[in-house]
């Protein structure tokens, strides 16, 4: 699919213009959203994510239109299974309610842009190097794999990572917050806040984010324009989200073990690919491989739907019984 630079233009100013919104509509004012309001924007950003793929559905045709739709049910999923990790950050700093959504708008925009630069270095990899799709099958095989280990716990405590204990450790800072400030100035020293700390851990959260993230689409589109586009719409709304789901991420009680399923067939798809692009010299002589047939991308989409439904269903009835 060859986009036009103007379509690419249109749509990244289009995406900014729905984060400039957020941030005037919702962030500016330090509240904490009612479940309502939650529920409304949520709802919204969801629409307009359904009306965007449409959209290309009809102007690309069939097929892209199906990419799109497996690779935003994919990252939406995944991103709700990140808000576990924030709730924790959130705790563990002791960010106050009313705060909250300007410390998550922040962490969407900097996924955003991670994750920008990583589909236009993954599809600059896969452009050179077929092999690049065992590594990124590997990959989501081994997350598979650690995601089907991990257990969510509301009581479980955040660890800070290397880059937020440098900066707690070597920045000067005060342990209460002043609003939003990033800094503030106490007996006429300018030192930071914790919520500076609190935008460190979410961004570099948010690293790890992008590295599972970016691999699972590629195996459902090689188009980075339908990456970049099911990655933004599965950011934006982020921040209504956390608040609408709030103890219902508790009762998702199966959430990682679907998606560790998700990616793990992802990783099978992306290898049996790679088999069929081979040009690994130590991997039947350098030919291609077809010993079993590729999956098609409305088998995977089926796939993906009919896991997070049936892991949905089962979370609930089994937190409903407890």
């Amino acid at each position: 699919m060859d986009v036009p630079v103007w379509v690419w233009g249109a749509t990244i100013a289009g995406i900014l213009a729905l984060l400039i919104f957020d941030f005037f509509a919702h962030v500016r004012t330090p509240h904490a959203p009612s479940f309502k309001e939650a529920g409304g924007w949520s709802i919204f950003y969801v629409v307009l994510a359904i009306i965007f793929g449409i959209g290309l559905w009809m102007v690309w045709g069939h097929d892209h239109g199906i990419e799109y739709f497996a690779g935003y049910i994919t990252e939406k999923s995944l991103s709700v299974d990140n808000l576990f990790v924030f709730v924790i950050i959130m705790a563990s700093f002791n960010v106050p309610a009313e705060y909250q959504q300007k410390v998550l708008l922040v962490g969407v925009v900097i996924a955003l842009i991670l994750r920008t630069v990583f589909i236009a270095l993954g599809a600059a990899a896969i452009e050179n190097f077929s092999w690049v799709f065992y590594i990124f099958g590997l990959f989501l095989l081994y997350t598979a794999w650690s995601l089907a280990r991990t257990k969510h716990d509301e009581d479980e405590e955040y660890e800070p990572n290397i880059m937020v204990r440098l900066a707690q450790k070597y920045l000067p800072a005060t342990e209460e917050y002043d609003g939003t400030r990033l800094t503030t100035i106490k007996n006429g020293k300018r030192l930071i806040t914790p919520m500076l700390i609190v935008m460190i851990a979410i961004g570099a959260t948010d690293i790890l984010f992008a590295l599972d993230s970016i691999p699972a689409i590629y195996g459902l589109t090689k188009e980075p324009y339908i990456v970049f586009t099911a990655n933004a719409f599965a950011l934006l709304g982020l921040i209504q989200l956390y608040f609408l789901l709030g103890g219902l991420l508790d009762r998702l009680v199966y959430l990682s073990l679907g998606l560790a399923v998700i990616l793990g067939f992802i990783g099978i798809k992306l290898m049996i690919h790679a088999l069929h692009t081979n040009e690994l010299p130590f991997i039947n002589g350098g030919q291609e491989v077809h010993l079993v047939p590729e999956i098609p991308i409305w088998l995977s989409l089926s796939v993906i739907v009919g896991i997070l439904v049936v892991t949905t269903v089962a979370s609930l009835m089994s937190s409903k019984s407890k």
